[in-house]
C-alpha cells in the first residue's frame, strides 16, 4: 500500500491505544468496535501496539482478541500465540537504570519496571484515581530488585534532572510521554517500529501493507515506518507532523469514521 494507496491494499491495522483506540474514559466506542469487525470480516488483521505493559492491556486483547500484540513500548511483540521478539534489560542493567534514576532524580523519584509477568511501581496508586482497566501494580522500593525488566519509566522532576538522565543512559532507547513528565527506557531496538518490521516478516506482509494509528511521541517510528500513518486529532503536534493523515480526535469518533470511509 503506497501512502496514498487504497484501503484495499491493507493487510494490518495497528492501534495504541490510550489516546488513541481509547477514548477519554478508557473505553472503545460501539462504533469504533463495529468498524474493527466490518474490517476484521474483510480478512484485514488487526493489531494493539501499546506502551502498557501486558497486563495493562489485557482487558482490551480480551475485548479485541487481536491478531498482533506489541506492548511495553515495543519491548515484546506477539503474533497469534507465538512471541516474535522479547527483548529485556538483563537484571544487571535494571540496577544500572534504576541506581542511575535514584543518583540524578533523587531516592524519592517514581520508578515503574514492567516485566513479563507484572508491573512494579515504586510509589503508591490513588485506588479511586487509577484506570480501572489496569492490573493492580506490586509496590516495592526497588532495593533488592533482581528480575529483568522490558520497560522502565523514571518521573524526573525537571527538563535538568531529564536531560542529564538521557545523557548517562544514551546507549538505551528514551522517550518522553507527554501526558505528565514520564520518561520511558528501554533497549535501543525495542522500539515499536522496530517490532513491527520483525511482526511483518513473521506475517509475510510488507510494511506498505499496514496503517498505524497513534497520538504521542513514542508512535512516530511507528507512523513513519508503516505504508500509511495515521495521527489523532488529539496528537501531540509532532506526531502530526510526521503522519500522512490526521484524523478526528479519540473522543470523536475519529477511528470509525476514518474506518467507514477508507472501507
Amino acid at each position: 500500500m503506497k501512502k496514498d494507496g487504497k484501503a484495499e491494499n491493507c493487510r494490518l491495522l495497528l492501534f495504541d491505544l490510550d489516546g488513541t483506540l481509547l477514548r477519554s474514559d478508557k473505553t472503545i466506542s460501539p462504533r469504533t468496535a463495529r468498524a474493527l469487525e466490518k474490517c476484521r470480516k474483510r480478512g484485514v488483521m488487526l493489531g494493539i501496539c501499546t506502551s502498557r505493559a501486558r497486563q495493562n492491556a489485557m482487558f482490551f486483547i480480551k475485548q479485541l482478541q487481536p491478531d498482533v500484540f506489541i506492548a511495553s513500548g515495543g519491548a515484546v511483540a506477539k503474533y497469534k500465540d507465538e512471541y516474535v521478539c522479547r527483548l529485556e534489560f538483563s537484571r544487571e542493567e535494571t540496577g544500572r537504570v534504576i541506581a542511575e534514576a535514584r543518583r540524578i532524580c533523587g531516592d524519592d523519584c517514581k520508578i515503574t519496571v514492567d516485566t513479563m509477568d507484572a508491573q512494579y511501581w515504586s510509589h503508591g496508586m490513588d485506588s479511586d484515581g487509577q484506570d480501572k482497566s489496569w492490573s493492580k501494580g506490586i509496590y516495592t522500593d526497588f532495593s533488592d530488585f533482581e528480575e529483568n525488566a522490558l520497560k522502565i519509566c523514571v518521573d524526573p522532576s525537571d527538563e535538568i534532572q531529564a536531560g542529564r538522565l538521557r545523557e548517562a543512559l544514551s546507549e538505551y532507547d528514551c522517550v518522553r510521554f507527554s501526558d505528565g513528565g514520564w520518561y520511558k527506557f528501554t533497549r535501543k531496538e525495542a522500539t515499536k517500529e522496530h517490532a513491527i518490521r520483525k511482526i511483518c516478516a513473521m506475517c509475510k506482509i510488507l510494511l506498505e501493507e499496514v496503517i498505524a494509528f497513534g497520538d504521542d511521541y513514542v508512535d512516530i517510528g511507528m507512523l513513519e515506518v508503516c505504508g500509511k500513518g495515521v495521527a489523532m486529532g488529539n496528537a501531540v503536534e509532532a506526531v502530526k507532523e510526521h503522519a500522512d493523515v490526521v484524523i478526528g480526535g479519540n473522543d470523536e469518533e475519529g477511528i470509525a469514521k476514518y474506518l467507514e470511509e477508507m472501507f
